[in-house]
């Protein structure tokens, strides 16, 4: 959006409403602030690894789920230097079903260049921040604000539900981000004289929790917000219209056949390359994912095996939705005899050990759904 345009757009505000939201924003803060695994305590330094590891977890995903994988992640690897020795296989292993595996490759490069390059310390700036694999300009500005208090804003999607209500931006997302990122700056407040450090790690993770939890994307609770006062949209009275969206393309079906082959006690696994969707991931061996595939063709891609008893179907299908597209999998399943070897790129695993295996969820579901799990 051009300078213009945002000028046009962005409201104008008495000075003293401007001035008193950060103070109040806090304050509530100060009462209220969620208890969170990653999060220092109230008056304790912020720790950088526990920051940069919640936040790639989160991209995308929710407090709830990222909770326990946080845990098994702190556990295993309690700094920065321990993830970066680990494998990435194993990397791989504990992300699985967290989703969005690039995530995990990037969080274990990223680990492995602040150790090779940073001596296992994280640099305490935007622009050095941004130099790391994964880490891009809002996450940069996260680790930036919530470790080391540089006066920065990041805007995630909590505050930018919040921005857009407090002051009734009509602009649709994603246009409106560099306005919502400019109306955000301000619940910053005023920086001491000579000191760059102003909270502004407490006033953005004030805003997340207050979109988390009253400004919510349907009934916010408006009458217990510190900044209801002088919110545009409530005194409107839409603010569940805000943030306004563009309206969503969908990518159209693909469909596939995913393929349970058995050897006793064993299933037929391979490794997805390492870079594409589900990179590194286990998987069930498949037919390519098209649209407007028919099970016959991709029947036709199944594995070769020597002995091999005739494919059958299970009755259903495996959906999954993908950020850019649907998928809906057939799953077939055959037999093979003892010592059958595996096709080349591919392994058997015990079916008893199949929980310490990389599979995403998709592939979860496929192996559920194949041997009735």
């Amino acid at each position: 959006m051009s300078s213009r345009a945002a000028a046009r757009t962005k409201p104008r505000e008495a000075p003293d409403a401007v001035a008193a939201r950060p103070a109040l924003l806090l304050a509530w803060y100060d009462r209220h602030r969620r208890r969170l695994p990653w999060r220092a305590a109230a008056g304790e330094r912020a720790d950088p690894y526990r920051v940069w590891l919640s936040e790639i977890m989160l991209q995308q995903t929710t407090v709830k789920a990222v909770g326990p994988y946080f845990e098994k992640f702190i556990s295993r690897w309690p700094d920065v230097a321990a993830l970066a020795r680990a494998s990435l296989e194993d990397v791989l292993r504990m992300w699985a079903g967290l989703g969005y595996y690039s995530r995990a490759r990037n969080l274990h490069a990223c680990a492995v260049a602040v150790l090779r390059d940073h001596g296992g310390v994280f640099p305490d700036s935007e622009e050095g921040l941004r130099t790391l694999p994964g880490i891009g300009p809002y996450t940069a500005a996260a680790i930036a604000a919530i470790a080391f208090d540089r006066r920065t804003m990041p805007v995630d999607g909590n505050i930018e539900r919040v921005v857009s209500r407090l002051f009734a931006v009509e602009e649709a997302l994603p246009q409106a981000k560099p306005l919502i990122q400019e109306l955000a700056s301000t619940l910053l407040g005023p920086s001491r004289a000579g000191d760059e450090k102003s909270r502004a790690g407490d006033s953005a993770q004030a805003l997340m929790d207050l979109g988390a939890s009253i400004c919510t994307p349907k009934k916010p609770a408006c009458a217990l917000c510190p900044l209801n006062d002088d919110c545009a949209a409530r005194a409107r009275g839409d603010q569940e219209s805000f943030p306004r969206k563009a309206p969503k393309k969908s990518g159209a079906l693909r469909s596939g056949a995913a393929f349970i082959v058995t050897r006793g006690d064993e299933l037929l696994v391979r490794t997805r390359p390492a870079k594409g969707l589900l990179g590194g991931m286990t998987e069930v061996p498949t037919s390519d994912w098209l649209a407007g595939q028919d099970d016959a063709a991709a029947l036709a891609r199944a594995p070769s095996l020597k002995g091999a008893t005739r494919w059958h179907r299970k009755v259903g299908v495996v959906t999954h939705v993908f950020t850019h597209f649907p998928l809906e999998l057939a799953v077939y399943t055959a037999t093979v005899p003892p010592r059958t070897r595996a096709p080349e790129g591919m392994r058997w695993v015990p079916v008893t050990t199949l929980a310490e295996e990389a599979f995403p969820n998709l592939m979860r579901k496929v192996v559920a759904h194949g041997l009735g799990l």
